[in-house]
């Protein structure tokens, strides 16, 4: 069976990645408004890309990593343009350092044909999580909520006490089952890192082992620089790592702590070194959206003077002597935000409906009757 995942441009601009095991009715239910969420209210859609998996596990991987790309990686993607796409994936500061990546396959499918394959580049496989001899199913299942949340999908069982599958990971893991299904079990932390060049071991405390020690965040920029597949161990939840398993590593990751307080449990231990992972492959990005287009001074200007006048109805303006500098204070603070078309239409509305409130309060008249310079049955602006 075959899965796929997909790009789609919505009419705003945006775009929308998902998978699916059947892209042409998926793309159909798409474009006719019938599939809900994100891209229902944002048609017409346009199709820009697909990519086939022989699993939807890897078909879901591949939509976790491309929607937290940005905006210039996936319009490189879309256009097969391999350079920006390896120039676009570097963080900022490591742009110029970093080399290129290795070469992998892409199909690009156009109105349900899939033309000639192309090789696109792919960034550092993602870090293993190794949980040594883990104790409470529970636990493994936090961890795997844990992985998921950044993007890591790679899950490795060194002899878990109450053995695999444990019944209490699926609750634990509130959704995250993809991990816990591909997740493999080894009697040897040794047989779990066999084929990763660079091992981790996440230790708060001295072993007697002379290795170098770095920070999560080390950790995380070293993974992305270095080619290869790695590892990190996590230990059992009540001792931690024991010396032996520490020694497989290369490199120790310690997370700064409270020195009067440093316990972590294995959840929160993953969390953290997955986020400082996750913080280079911009998982972490807010919606892409395009801002609005600033207001007109004019229609700036047309606020400001609703609101002053609302203001010197109100007797705002006190001492007179500070009249103008007073102004002067509220005209910078409302020119400060960079106000959109909408923005300004909203906040006169507010403004509108507070004098239109304190019009109702007034004491009752005859029909026709003024009120200052208004007509009570003319409509507010």
């Amino acid at each position: 069976m075959t899965f796929w995942t997909y790009i789609l441009r919505c009419a705003d601009g945006t775009y929308y990645t998902g998978h699916t095991d059947a892209l042409e009715r998926r793309i159909a239910q798409h474009h006719a408004g019938t599939y809900t969420g994100y891209t229902h209210d944002r048609r017409p859609l346009e199709f820009m890309w697909s990519q086939d998996f022989p699993t939807r596990a890897e078909a879901l991987e591949a939509e976790l990593r491309i929607k937290g790309w940005s905006r210039a990686k996936k319009e490189a993607l879309i256009a097969e343009n391999w350079d920006r796409l390896k120039i676009a994936a570097m963080p900022p500061s490591e742009r110029e350092a970093r080399t290129s990546a290795a070469l992998g396959n892409i199909p690009r499918l156009r109105s349900g044909r899939t033309e000639e394959r192309r090789t696109m580049p792919t960034t550092t496989p993602p870090p293993v999580i190794v949980l040594v001899r883990p104790q409470l199913g529970e636990n493994i299942g936090k961890a795997a909520r844990a992985m998921l949340n950044f993007g890591l999908l790679d899950l490795r069982l060194v002899a878990p006490r109450d053995g695999w599958p444990n019944p209490q990971a699926g609750p634990a893991a509130s959704g995250a089952d993809v991990v816990l299904e591909r997740a493999q079990v080894f009697d040897s932390v040794a047989a779990a890192v066999a084929d990763c060049p660079h091992v981790y071991a996440t230790t708060v405390r001295k072993r007697g082992i002379t290795k170098p020690v770095v920070t999560p965040d080390e950790a995380a920029r070293a993974i992305h620089a270095g080619p290869g597949r790695t590892a990190i161990l996590f230990g059992p939840e009540r001792s931690g790592l024991e010396t032996d398993d520490v020694a497989v590593a290369r490199t120790i990751i310690t997370v700064p702590i409270n020195p009067e307080f440093g316990s972590l449990n294995l959840a929160q231990a993953v969390i953290l070194v997955a986020y400082e992972w996750s913080k280079h492959e911009a998982l972490a990005q807010p919606p892409e959206t395009d801002l609005p287009e600033p207001a007109p001074q004019g229609e700036l200007d047309g606020m400001i003077a609703q609101l002053d006048a609302m203001l010197v109805d109100a007797n705002f303006y006190f001492p007179p002597a500070r009249t103008e500098t007073t102004r002067r204070t509220l005209r910078t603070l409302l020119t400060k935000p960079g106000w959109s078309s909408q923005e300004v239409r909203t906040v006169r509305g507010v403004l509108s409906a507070l004098r239109g409130a304190k019009a109702r309060r007034l004491p009752p008249v005859e029909s026709g009757e003024f009120v200052g310079d208004r007509d009570l049955d003319e409509p507010l602006p």
